[in-house]
């Protein structure tokens, strides 16, 4: 049985896309995933599944989510040592490291289109992105941020969700 972790994108934000944490519980659980949890109310699932295709999982928990709910949201699938690896390898200070963002992307983009996005900068906004994932720091605070994941989606051509750094700790801690 291996554990995974399941990141929604834009649900329950705003009043828009409502998912309630029960009901999706339920309905993975209905299609075989084993030991369904959730994690606050922004779509972080961790599961175990017999399966070891990411991109299966993602595909049908997306689907299942079209069918039960009547809306798209993009799903990204990762199996817990992946994105404790996007964990351990950001490249801020500790000191930024608990205070920055992690926008695990669906793929690594094309090194050209890194290049390109890299030619922008702002004053107390840092990012580097590794892989696929985009590790963004900012001195201002997130709400702040000139910065922000539609403009990376759009330079890299990948789509992409965030999440903080304690909202990753407590996926890795409960995914143990």
């Amino acid at each position: 049985m291996n554990t995974y972790i399941a990141l929604l994108r834009g649900i329950n934000v705003g009043g828009h896309k409502k998912v309630p944490m029960a009901e999706l519980r339920e309905l993975l659980t209905s299609f075989g995933l084993k030991n369904v949890k959730t994690y606050i109310q922004s779509g972080n699932v961790i599961f175990q599944s017999l399966g070891n295709d990411n991109k299966a999982l993602e595909k049908q928990i997306k689907q299942s989510i079209l069918d039960h709910f009547g809306f798209d949201v993009s799903v990204l699938v990762k199996t817990r040592a992946q994105l404790k690896k996007i964990f351990d390898d950001c490249p801020f200070s500790e000191e930024k490291k608990v205070n920055s963002y992690f926008a695990v992307l669906t793929e690594i983009p094309n090194e050209d289109l890194v290049l390109e996005a890299c030619k922008k900068t702002y004053e107390n906004e840092e990012y580097k992105i590794l892989n696929n994932c985009l590790y963004f720091y900012c001195a201002n605070g997130y709400g702040k941020a000139k910065f922000n994941l539609n403009f990376f989606e759009r330079k890299l051509n990948v789509n992409a969700t965030s999440r903080n750094y304690n909202t990753l700790n407590k996926l890795l801690g409960m995914s143990e």
